[in-house]
């Protein structure tokens, strides 16, 4: 059997995390971590490992001490990047990552050139594109982690509205991450009972505007830092379900090319998650009010790639 080896680059709260709920599942053989606090990485690595023979499972953690040790992976986590720091603008922030995401993923077209990619970095969908567009990769092995995050909001917000149905929640989202979501409550359900039949549309509304602000909220009591727990498992979750073929169904950010009418644009939709990346893009029917929110999230994807073509950064 091939031994399964999952890249991470970024071993900050979110990227750390990630590696340990892996390692924690046995999942892969090897996890890779890349960061510039090497000596810091190496001893979470250390520490992962151990807690991996804990849990008697056979994954080892290491450091890559440059990118080209980075090779063979079969999934490249990416969670590298800065966070939007005081005085900086949304566009200074875009040019920022994105500079970070193009130097990554050109290191790893040379070393793991048949590796399947999972962005983390915000702005997550223009990342996405980025990320595409520099590899010139098809666009079913580049795959934004989002809609499984806020999924999972929205299912727990759903829970302390009804206060019942725990694990029996499944909550469906579309389109951009936070408040660019298009919730689909139609789809989303407590134990296979439509919320539409459960909730009036105030209190879905309620709902919804909780899970566009569940970022902002947690930033808020933390006052250092933001989420990382419920960003690495929802990564987790998608790694998983490629290195083990599921075809499993989950909202991603993906390229679009016609798919909902739009293309050349990267969005989060639902798609079925396997060892080729993306085996499926599902499509399913909006309502006209969300068939106009989806059509706001894409054109504000499409201004942050406005503002890279502006910047010239795909012509370097």
């Amino acid at each position: 059997m091939k031994s399964r080896r999952v890249g991470i680059v970024g071993a900050g709260n979110v990227g750390a995390t990630v590696a340990y709920s892996l390692a924690m599942k046995g999942v892969s053989h090897e996890i890779i971590l890349r960061d510039n606090k090497i000596e810091r990485a190496k001893g979470m690595a250390l520490d992962m490992s151990q807690a991996a023979n804990a849990a008697r499972q056979h994954t080892v953690v290491s450091v890559a001490e440059d990118m080209s040790e980075l090779s063979d992976c079969d999934v490249i986590v990416i969670t590298a990047g800065s966070p939007r720091l005081p005085g900086m603008s949304r566009d200074d922030l875009l040019m920022v990552n994105a500079n970070i995401i193009a130097e990554v993923v050109e290191d790893i077209s040379k070393y793991s050139p048949d590796a399947i990619l999972v962005p983390v970095t915000n702005p997550l969908d223009a990342m996405v594109y980025t990320a595409v567009r520099k590899t010139g990769w098809d666009r079913n092995r580049i795959i934004g982690m989002a809609g499984i995050l806020d999924s999972a909001r929205m299912a727990h917000f759903i829970y302390e509205k009804v206060g019942y149905g725990s694990g029996q929640i499944r909550a469906s989202v579309m389109g951009g991450h936070g408040d660019d979501m298009v919730p689909l409550p139609r789809f989303s359900t407590i134990a296979g009972v439509p919320l539409t039949d459960l909730l009036t549309d105030e209190e879905i509304e309620e709902i919804v505007e909780k899970t566009r602000h569940g970022g902002a909220q947690i930033v808020s009591y933390l006052k250092t830092g933001s989420a990382y727990y419920a960003p690495a498992k929802s990564t987790a979750i998608m790694v998983e379900a490629i290195l083990k073929d599921t075809k499993q169904i989950f909202p991603c950010a993906v390229m679009l090319d016609g798919e909902y009418g739009f293309k050349n644009v990267v969005s989060g939709v639902p798609v079925a998650l396997g060892s080729r990346g993306i085996e499926k893009i599902i499509e399913v029917s909006l309502n006209e009010k969300q068939q106009k929110q989806f059509k706001k999230s894409i054109d504000s994807v499409r201004s942050l790639i406005d503002t890279l073509n502006k910047n010239n950064f795909f012509d370097k």
